[in-house]
């Protein structure tokens, strides 16, 4: 069984995510989004929403009004659930069928309280005469205010319908998602393209290992979340895949599965750039939390639904990527009013030196992202 060390797993891992490279040179948004499968959003915006922040970490010339026009004029992306809600290439569509019909089914179960056929029906006409509307269009109530995470009857209506593909992101505007009918988002062409079941699977398994490199079973089905686990086995157990070990941060070993040209890829893997990177927390490097500790040896949680007197860092907290080591962690906040970004706080990770190299290091990379949102650094914050 082929060994993978820990150097080797880190630099490859580096390298299919688009953190090896600096992050400069001629700028291609949408080569990033395929090369990383899809970019997940978020609403918070400490200093750049998570999908900013994830592109401007693969290249540093990109620039968050270069976002929206791939997805409300272009139409070289849509937007649906993967892990959390993702934008996808508009080529994926034919092998996400499955994962519209998953998604009904979920939440179906999560909303005991679902508007009838009806009720749904006035609004998916309300939107066809009307065009794209967003949730402010109506005006239901909640039920019950009192229970947390309850949804009024036309945000429940409008997330199935979004869910199962009977309706489609539009364009979102000051991040307020626009709903459409999907004949006006997808393009014909990919929308009734007829691909089976067992297809979809295997297309979604294939493209998942691209990116992956090797993974387990859970890590593979992980990936899109778009089958089960026992989906994701089977295909494994098919598919031509070399068994291989991997040696985590701590020195044990772990079985997992790899590509068939995993020898080849190690052995093409650059050395990752010294330069230090502040990573989003929603990054696809670093998004599973288990494998991050696994892979870098660093334990990290996002704490921002954590009180904030049980906070053991921050609310909002960035990792730091120095080469293939995840060396720290900081606390970063912008005001675009004052058009000022501060450093709230540095943590060294256990064993990392925190030298004068590395504090110029990351002075010149808030100064880039300060510029990155508009912004100037806060010098008295530096540091």
């Amino acid at each position: 069984m082929l060994k993978i060390t820990n150097a080797q797993a880190r630099r490859l891992w580096l390298a299919n995510h688009g953190l090896a490279q600096a992050p400069t040179g001629p700028l291609d948004v949408m080569g990033i989004i395929r090369d990383l499968g899809f970019v997940q959003l978020d609403t918070i915006q400490v200093v750049s929403r998570a999908h900013h922040h994830i592109l401007w970490s693969r290249n540093q010339n990109y620039r968050e009004k270069m976002f929206d026009p791939l997805l409300a004029k272009d139409r070289a992306v849509f937007e649906h659930y993967t892990h959390d809600a993702s934008i996808i290439p508009m080529e994926t569509l034919p092998y996400w069928r499955r994962q519209f019909q998953r998604k009904e089914r979920e939440v179906a179960k999560w909303f005991k309280s679902m508007p009838d056929d009806a009720f749904r029906a006035a609004m998916r006409a309300r939107i066809a005469q009307e065009g794209a509307l967003s949730t402010h269009a109506w005006d239901t109530k909640r039920a019950d205010p009192s229970v947390v995470w309850s949804r009024p009857p036309h945000k429940m209506a409008l997330d199935y319908m979004w869910y199962k593909g009977d309706l489609a992101t539009c364009y979102r505007e000051n991040f307020k998602k626009f709903y459409n009918l999907p004949e006006r988002v997808f393009p014909d062409e990919l929308r009734l393209a007829e691909v089976a079941d067992a297809g979809q699977i295997n297309w979604l398994c294939t493209q998942a290992m691209e990116r992956l490199g090797f993974a387990t079973a859970k890590e593979l089905q992980g990936f899109w979340e778009a089958m089960t686990l026992a989906e994701a086995r089977d295909w494994m157990g098919q598919a031509d895949l070399m068994p291989v070990e991997v040696q985590a941060a701590d020195g044990s070993w772990r079985e997992a599965f790899a590509v068939a040209d995993i020898e080849a890829r190690i052995a093409a893997a650059p050395d990752p750039t010294s330069r230090l990177r502040i990573l989003n927390p929603f990054d696809p490097a670093i998004r599973d939390r288990d494998r991050l500790k696994r892979l870098f040896g660093m334990d990290y949680k996002i704490e921002i639904f954590v009180p904030a007197a049980k906070r053991k860092y921050g609310y909002y907290v960035y990792p730091l990527l120095e080469g293939a080591r995840m060396v720290g962690r900081v606390e970063v906040a912008a005001d675009r009013k004052a058009e000022t970004l501060k450093l709230v706080n540095l943590w060294p990770e256990k064993g990392v030196k925190w030298t004068m190299a590395r504090t110029k290091k990351l002075d010149a990379e808030l100064d880039r992202l300060a510029r990155f949102i508009g912004c100037r650094l806060d010098a008295s914050q530096k540091s």
